[in-house]
């Protein structure tokens, strides 16, 4: 038996006033002004103090995790040692490694609000007329 629900047969659903953006693309940039900027010792502060946070967390995450791995392959009666219950050394130890990597997202997001952004965005402002611009503002 055929449905006569309307709003069924109009899918998916059509908003009559939703206004729709176009995205431009964002003006061509040349190499040449790249490398100007790249050499400009603002950016190189920008990029070592971008460096002097990923990599060392990184490290430590990635020694984090195979810490785990190796635990679970070589010492499979320290992580089935019961912690409380039902609830063993390696399911705490996997769970951690979830809580660990949110914190590390929360942490690279606080460090870039106060240490990368803001040097980033005066640099942007000051080669503007360069074409440098946003990713943020060049898709909206």
């Amino acid at each position: 038996m055929p449905c006569d629900a309307p709003h069924l047969h109009s899918f998916p659903p059509v908003a009559p006033n939703v206004r729709r953006h176009r995205v431009d693309s964002p003006p061509q940039t040349t190499p040449e002004t790249l490398q100007r900027l790249e050499e400009t010792t603002e950016f190189q502060h920008l990029r070592r103090s971008f460096r002097g946070f990923a990599f060392p967390v990184t490290a430590a995450f990635l020694l984090w995790y195979l810490l785990y791995v190796l635990l679970s392959s070589y010492a499979p009666d320290f992580m089935g040692t019961t912690v409380f219950g039902h609830v063993n050394v390696a399911l705490v130890m996997g769970l951690l490694q979830f809580a660990s990597t949110f914190a590390i997202a929360a942490w690279y997001a606080r460090y870039a609000g106060r240490r990368l952004d803001p040097p980033a965005a005066e640099l942007r402002e000051r080669h503007a007329g360069e074409a440098v611009v946003n990713p943020r503002e060049a898709a909206e």
